[in-house]
C-alpha cells in the first residue's frame, strides 16, 4: 500500500513539475510571494525542476526512500508560503476562485507532508512486542 502511495505521489510531482514549465507557468508565477527577492519565473522554473526530480526519485530510488521522503516533505513545507500568499491576496488560480477553496487547499498541504513521510516509511505504526 505504501509503495502505491509513493508511486502515486511521484507521478503527481512529475506531472505538476511539467505544468510549472509549460501550460500553468503563469498561474504558478501568480503564487510567488512579492516579498520573495527572486524573479517569479525563476522560482516557478526552479520549483518545477525540483518537483520533477523529487517525483523521479520517489519512483526510482527505493533504497533511499526515507531520504527522498524527508526531502519531499521539506519541499512541501518550503512551497507552503506560496499557498498562503494565494489565500491572503485572493489570487484566482488553478480553479481556486474563492477564499473557501483557497482555504481548503491550505488544509491539504499538511496531508501532502504526511503522505510523503508515510509512503516512504518515515511514519510507521508501532510494532507489537
Amino acid at each position: 500500500m505504501r509503495k502505491l502511495f509513493q508511486i502515486t505521489l511521484g507521478l503527481t510531482l512529475c506531472y505538476t513539475g511539467v505544468l510549472h514549465l509549460t501550460s500553468k507557468r503563469s498561474e504558478f508565477q501568480a503564487q510567488v510571494p512579492s516579498w520573495l527577492p527572486l524573479d517569479p519565473d525563476f522560482v516557478v522554473i526552479a520549483s518545477g525542476i525540483v518537483e520533477i526530480l523529487l517525483g523521479l526519485a520517489l519512483l526510482t530510488l527505493w533504497r533511499l526512500r526515507k531520504q527522498v521522503g524527508i526531502a519531499t516533505a521539506i519541499f512541501f513545507l518550503l512551497i507552503f508560503p506560496g499557498n498562503i500568499w494565494q489565500y491572503i491576496d485572493g489570487i484566482d488560480a488553478f480553479g481556486l476562485n474563492t477564499d473557501t477553496e483557497r482555504g481548503v487547499r491550505l488544509l491539504f498541504q499538511p496531508v501532502l507532508v504526511i503522505w510523503a513521510l508515510w509512503s516512504t516509511e518515515l511514519i510507521r505504526k508501532k510494532q507489537a512486542r
